[in-house]
Order: structure tokens, then C-alpha cells, then sequence
């Protein structure tokens, strides 16, 4: 397996593009916005100068980085000659089923097709596909140059042979692999997300405010980022988005997110990405600032 086919340069995609290049592999990183490429390898080339500047990487290993990623606008151009397509798009279900079923017309039989998909089902993903033994979930962590845990996921049909070599390939990325079946929110996201669900209910009621909420977790747990903090940083528009699989996935009322949570997003206050969720983000300050809207 030499060639890797990447679709969508957003935050997760270009991670991965850029892991999968300093392994060595050829990598084809596609999006349909020129601008979403452009905005993708100028994160790739900053975390790779970061990376020189901490001694992690030579400026060899950056260049040999870069120049191991092709990029493309058209998904047909782009998955010519890949072993693995990686999809990496929007945490949108309609949005993964339409671009399967493209993959499933144009890729080769033997192409084994992946999706980085953090809460939906792998076998939902794979009816959309002729011959759905070759499609199987790689959810990898964000930021992933940095965080070593891969899920794998099986869908219903992931035959034994695609798992075994998705887990050999995530191992050739300096990943550990951990292979799992596919019910809603997998492991990662069933555990964590109603804890960061819990938080935000612990804050909605008066509980205690958003430092004191999370400094609990982080002192008590020793967990490294509460979970306030934590939700800010993966988008509260995809906490919500994953409580809502898993709350429609098993139809549990544990699993119905906060009004609060809901509220946020409807007001476009969505964490890091936008600069405001439940702390404020002020380019060039790295000081976390309580969201005035939580200050007591």
C-alpha cells in the first residue's frame, strides 16, 4: 500500500494527509474548494515548521513532507492509483453516504474505502457500497500528527483481511490501532461525549461555573483538558451532531443533549472555531477567557 487518497483538507483531513506523508506514503489530499486545499497545506507546513523548531523533524523530513502530498479538486482525478481512500469530510450522514456511493461508481473493487467518521454507522456508510467487506472506520484523534490512537471500526460486512491491514497500516503511521464493532458513538465518543453532555447539564443547573467545572476534572480525573475546554476544542456543533446519533441510536433520554449545548450552537457560538463557546478565543492570546456569558 504506497498510495492514499485523502478527501476533504479541513482539520481532520489535513491531519491526516500530513501523517500519512511523513510515513512516507503518497498521499492525494482532495477537496472540492481550492480554498479549503490552500487553507489545509499551509496548516500542514506550519505544524511541520513547529515540529522542526521543537527538534521533532528535520527541515529535510518537512520538505520530503510536503512533497509526498498531491492535491486535487476532483475526486475522480484524485483516487486514481490509491489503495486506501480516506474520507475525511464534514460530520454530516448525508454528505458521507453521497460520497461513498461516488467512490463505490469510480474506485476499483480491491480499494479499500475508509471513513474518519466519529460517530456514524459504518454499516450505514457501507450499503451505499458494492462490495461492502472494504469499508471499515479509521477515526482518528485530533490533532492527529500528535494523538496516537486510531479506532477501527468493522461495519457489519468489514471482511477480516481489510481490518487486518487497516491495522498494520495505522501501526506503519506510529498509531495504536484498536479495533471495535460498529454501534452508535463507537467506544471513544459513547463515553466521552455524556460526560462532556453531563458537564454542560452540571452548568446549565448552577452546578458550578466553567473553571471551576472543569478544574474539578482536570485536578480530580487528571484528565490534561476539562471537558468544557475540551468540547470548545472539537466543535460544539459536532458534540451536538454525536449526541444526536447516539441519542437516536439507542433512544435513550440519557443521551439527549443540553438545551444549553443546543442553544450555543443555534447561536453560532460553536468553541475554538468560531472564538466563542463556553470560553472566549482571542488570536495571539493564549489565556483561556470565561465566556462572558458564564461569568458570574
Amino acid at each position: 500500500m504506497k498510495q492514499i487518497a485523502v478527501i476533504g483538507a479541513g482539520t481532520m483531513g489535513n491531519g491526516i494527509a500530513h501523517t500519512f506523508a511523513q510515513s512516507g506514503f503518497t498521499v492525494k489530499l482532495i477537496d472540492i474548494s481550492e480554498k479549503a486545499i490552500e487553507k489545509g497545506m499551509l496548516t500542514i507546513a506550519n505544524n511541520l515548521e513547529r515540529m522542526v523548531a521543537k527538534g521533532t523533524i528535520t527541515e529535510a523530513d518537512k520538505i520530503k513532507t510536503i512533497s509526498n502530498i498531491i492535491t486535487y479538486t476532483d475526486v475522480k482525478d484524485g483516487i486514481v492509483g490509491c489503495d486506501l481512500v480516506v474520507e475525511a469530510a464534514t460530520e454530516n450522514v448525508d454528505l458521507k453516504l453521497k460520497i461513498f456511493k461516488q467512490l463505490s461508481d469510480i474506485c476499483d473493487h480491491n480499494v479499500i474505502l475508509a471513513t474518519n467518521t466519529s460517530s456514524i454507522s459504518i454499516t450505514q456508510i457501507a450499503a451505499q457500497v458494492v462490495h461492502p467487506e472494504r469499508v471499515i472506520g479509521m477515526h482518528f484523534m485530533n490533532p492527529v500528527p500528535v494523538m496516537r490512537l486510531v479506532e477501527v471500526i468493522r461495519g457489519y460486512s468489514t471482511s477480516d483481511e481489510v481490518t487486518t491491514t487497516v491495522m498494520d497500516v495505522s501501526k506503519k503511521l506510529q498509531k495504536t490501532p484498536v479495533e471495535v464493532n460498529d454501534y452508535p458513538g463507537f467506544v471513544a465518543n459513547r463515553i466521552l461525549m455524556p460526560m462532556i453532555n453531563e458537564a454542560v447539564y452540571s452548568l446549565y443547573e448552577g452546578v458550578a461555573g466553567v473553571e471551576e467545572i472543569d478544574t474539578v476534572m482536570k485536578l480530580g480525573m487528571a484528565h490534561p483538558m476539562g471537558p468544557l475546554q475540551l468540547a470548545d476544542f472539537i466543535g460544539l456543533d459536532v458534540c451536538l451532531s454525536i449526541l444526536n446519533v447516539l441519542h437516536a441510536g439507542f433512544g435513550n433520554p440519557k443521551y439527549a443533549p443540553c438545551p444549553l449545548l443546543v442553544n450555543m450552537v443555534q447561536a453560532g457560538h460553536k468553541g475554538v472555531k468560531s472564538g466563542n463557546g463556553f470560553y472566549q478565543y482571542i488570536k495571539g492570546n493564549k489565556d483561556l477567557i470565561v465566556s462572558t456569558r458564564f461569568r458570574k
